[in-house]
């Protein structure tokens, strides 16, 4: 009578595996494309990709473990799938794939929409026999910190304005930035992201500009065209982040919404609207998305996603702010600053006192004239970033001046007074005249 075959030697010590360490195996895969024996009966779904959950497992066990031939010491199906589901993994039983365009993509595309952990960067490969093991890369490197006094160093606002605008962020988790052109909207919008996160860290933010064509597909969640020109549910820059956030619920993620009433904001956010305020924030709240299959799970904005918008309130080929979405964020008003903080770094840069005296002042009897001028108002008044040298000392404070002035506010002037371009040339030759 034939014997059985032994079973494998395992340590009675098995390291915990953990979903952080899935998660790097997840993405250890996808980078190495690596390719993994099938599983026959059960997949592990991530991030709309299949994998075959015991060599999933077994990846992670290497990683827990450091050695590169570790072998998983829990057999395919339940065991290893109990593991994997009490890490909130979802494993579920293979099916067949439809024709093209079937709703079973669209349901394949959405699932595992609100799991942590980034985006993987290619797709999964075909089912082959099992790559080697491939060693974790080197460690990311940490972000560098950011701290108040940097910021107040490169704004030319008051610390107790800095501090305000803060308070409305971690009050409301939307703050708005509204002023008129040139007020340093978005300068101000990602140095307030880096001090909520406490570090110029790139990959817990994420910045998006609306504009006339963006629409609800391309911010929450749409069908688009794959690499092989079939059309897949693809979830859009709020919920992938709203994942990233989600993962990761101690420590805070920005989205910085540039030009937000160039969109057609109402459409853009649908009826997300209703889960950006601070007190409709995480499960308890979550709501079903338009295009999601009825098997995917509901979605919400988590408690640790902050959002800082900005508006500009010069373009006039735009429509007030939805007012339903206005109360939902905190407002701080940006105007232009041409006073003492200006000279001190128009100075630093090379700029003479007299001549930095003189345009600070001239610029300030403009923007009045503009204020009161019956079809302009203080919305169009110009903004002192205009004015902010670049970088380092200027060779040619003057002549870097004039080029400003000819070549970004002249044009503006002329936009503005095109039907008394008489007024638009006598304030240009004012300013002009700043070397006289």
């Amino acid at each position: 009578m034939a014997t059985a075959a032994p079973e494998p030697v395992v340590s009675a010590v098995v390291p915990l595996l953990t979903r952080e360490l899935v998660l790097r195996a997840l993405r250890q895969i996808d980078r190495a494309g690596a390719t993994l024996p099938p599983s026959t009966v059960y997949e592990l779904v991530y991030r709309s990709r299949r994998y075959p959950p015991r060599a999933v497992a077994e990846w992670a066990h290497r990683l827990a473990t450091g050695d590169a031939a570790a072998r998983w010491p829990h057999p395919a199906g339940t065991p290893t799938n109990a593991v994997l589901e009490a890490l909130d993994f979802t494993i579920s039983t293979k099916r067949p794939v439809l024709a093209p365009g079937h709703a079973n993509d669209a349901a394949e595309s959405a699932d595992g929409l609100y799991l942590g952990g980034p985006e993987p960067a290619t797709p999964t490969p075909a089912a082959e026999p099992a790559a080697p093991y491939a060693p974790a890369g080197p460690p990311p490197v940490p972000a560098e910190p950011y701290t108040k006094a940097e910021a107040l160093a490169e704004l030319l606002m008051a610390e107790d304005e800095l501090d305000a605008a803060l308070a409305g962020l971690a009050r409301r988790r939307n703050l708005l930035l509204q002023g008129p052109p040139g007020t340093g909207k978005t300068f101000l919008a990602r140095r307030l992201a880096w001090l909520l996160l406490g570090a110029r860290d790139e990959s817990r933010l994420e910045l998006v500009q609306f504009h006339p064509s963006y629409g609800y597909e391309d911010f929450v969640l749409g069908f688009r065209p794959d690499d092989r020109g079939q059309f897949r549910l693809v979830p859009g820059v709020l919920p992938l982040l709203c994942q990233r956030a989600a993962a990761d619920p101690t420590r805070p993620y920005v989205l910085l919404i540039d030009e937000l009433n160039r969109g057609q904001v109402a459409r853009i956010f649908g009826e997300l609207l209703g889960l950006l305020e601070a007190d409709k924030r995480g499960p308890a709240h979550a709501l079903r998305l338009p295009y999601a299959p009825p098997e995917a799970p509901r979605f919400f904005v988590p408690e640790n996603l902050f959002v800082v918008a900005t508006l500009n309130l010069a373009d006039r080929s735009l429509s007030p702010l939805d007012y339903a979405l206005r109360r939902r964020f905190a407002v701080v008003e940006l105007r232009p600053q041409f006073g003492a903080p200006l000279r001190a770094l128009l100075a630093a840069h090379g700029v003479p006192g007299a001549l930095a005296e003189r345009l600070t002042a001239r610029l300030t009897a403009l923007n009045q004239t503009i204020s009161d001028d019956p079809g302009l108002g203080p919305d169009f008044v110009l903004g002192h970033s205009y004015f902010v040298p670049p970088p380092g000392p200027l060779a040619a404070p003057a002549a870097w001046l004039r080029l400003v002035i000819d070549q970004e506010i002249g044009p503006l002037l002329a936009d503005y007074w095109r039907d008394e371009p008489a007024t638009a040339a006598a304030q240009l030759r004012k300013l002009r005249g700043l070397s006289g």
